[in-house]
């Protein structure tokens, strides 16, 4: 991922000479484990820790003629170790380290997830709160439907990124297992207690069946939450961005001092950091299709799914990283306008409160169908500029017959669309 969309942390667990460091620890502790069971010198096992380092830049010349990224790691390390270092990689595989090590990355990269989606937890949580109450218009369509809050919606998104939370925890869990099964995954030539102490000593646990590789349906759920964490980040992203058009200005970003919108017109105020979210949620759905396609590989092993995850591993989790933390910020600093809001609102002359004029008609012993065409009839004049809708609804003669004008005004007041805001809170936050 470019340096643009990369946070320091998380673009560590990529770096290359991170990557050779779980390596070498892959292989250390497995050193380890052999000495114990008596298949190589506890004194080997001693100078693989004691002597042991690993250069990037001198494995990635050896592999300019090995042409093998592990072998040259195992050249580089044996150049420090010494003779000892014919005992690394005992009964081992390629596989063994690679997949093991992008098991402990993914597991790292999560935490730094779970931690971001804390965040913004508690930003949405916060604003949440703050505008329980505050009126708005919902719309569906993009058109105004029926009066709700703007807490309502937040705390719609903050419920959201509770099951993606609770949906990272659990892919976490699914892709963070160890193989040191050796070639086809026989334990041929490795007692399984070995990969049992290397998954324990990396944090993983260890995989039932690997085939030489780690089976990749594990890695597909993975990335294809990542990308369910992208859409619950544009979905919130799109709706900043509507709310911030100049015909609507609910919300809108922070604008920093000194900030400028626009090369051309000084006077602009552009969403910008959520039109960039949205890009950043479409790069990270990207990936997901890609990590499918890996789950499908030739009989015991091949390396189809390799040149894919090198990218996908370090651009997916760097860059929903960075999208999680920018909209924690976009949140935590959202200018929110609830006299516009109120203004929207009412914009339509009352409109907003159709159904329960409509329900009011229905149980006043009108019909359903002749309740909508009623109320239906006096909306479209409405919405004509005619007249407002209530003075419509009070001229209709065959309003008037069901209704008496105190039951109509009461079907305009806000707070049969806000009395249960309480209780949906109670859910989300209690539940």
């Amino acid at each position: 991922m470019i340096p643009r969309y990369s946070r320091p942390e998380m673009a560590a667990i990529w770096d290359p000479e991170q990557r050779y460091r779980i390596w070498f620890e892959i292989e250390a502790h497995a050193c380890d484990a052999q000495a114990e069971l008596g298949v190589i010198p506890k004194e080997a096992a001693k100078a693989v820790w004691a002597r042991g380092k690993v250069e990037a830049a001198r494995i990635d010349e050896i592999e300019r003629t090995t042409r093998h990224d592990v072998i040259a790691f195992l050249t580089n390390l044996a150049e420090h170790v010494g003779p000892e270092a014919r005992f690394v990689h005992q009964g081992m595989t390629s596989s063994d380290v690679l997949d093991t090590c992008l098991a402990v990355q993914l597991a790292r990269a999560s935490d730094l997830l779970l931690a971001d989606i804390d965040r913004l937890l508690e930003a949405l949580k916060k604003r949440a709160i703050e505008h329980k109450y505050t009126p708005t218009v919902g719309r569906s369509h993009g058109i105004h439907a029926e009066p709700t809050t703007f807490g309502l919606k937040l705390i719609g998104h903050y419920a959201e990124f509770q099951r993606n939370r609770r949906r990272l925890k659990a892919a976490r869990h699914d892709v963070a297992t160890c193989a040191i099964s050796g070639a086809v995954g026989t334990f041929a030539n490795i007692d399984p207690r070995v990969e049992a102490h290397v998954a324990e000593k990396m944090g993983l646990t260890v995989e039932p069946v690997s085939t030489q590789v780690i089976p990749r349906d594990r890695h597909a759920l993975y990335f294809a939450t990542l990308g369910v964490i992208a859409g619950s980040i544009e979905r919130l992203a799109i709706e900043i961005r509507h709310l911030q058009r100049s015909e609507v200005r609910e919300a809108e970003e922070f604008f920093h001092a000194g900030q400028k919108g626009s090369s051309a017109m000084p006077h602009k105020r552009n969403p910008v950091l959520s039109e960039n979210l949205t890009g950043i949620a479409r790069l990270v759905r990207g990936m997901v299709m890609p990590a499918l396609e890996n789950v499908a590989l030739w009989h015991e092993r091949d390396i189809s799914h390799s040149a894919v995850e090198r990218v996908i591993g370090p651009d997916a989790t760097i860059a929903l990283d960075f999208a999680l933390t920018r909209l924690a910020g976009v949140i935590d600093r959202l200018v929110v306008y609830p006299e516009r809001m109120r203004a929207n609102l009412d914009a339509q002359g009352g409109l907003v409160h159709s159904q329960r004029v409509l329900l009011a008609l229905t149980q006043a012993g009108m019909s359903r169908e002749d309740a909508y065409q009623a109320v239906q009839r006096n909306a479209m004049r409405a919405f004509r500029g005619e007249a407002p809708f209530l003075d419509l609804l009070r001229g209709d003669a065959d309003v008037a017959k069901h209704v008496d004008a105190r039951t109509l005004e009461a079907q305009f007041d806000l707070g049969y669309h806000t009395k249960h805001v309480d209780t949906i809170f109670r859910r989300v936050l209690e539940g």
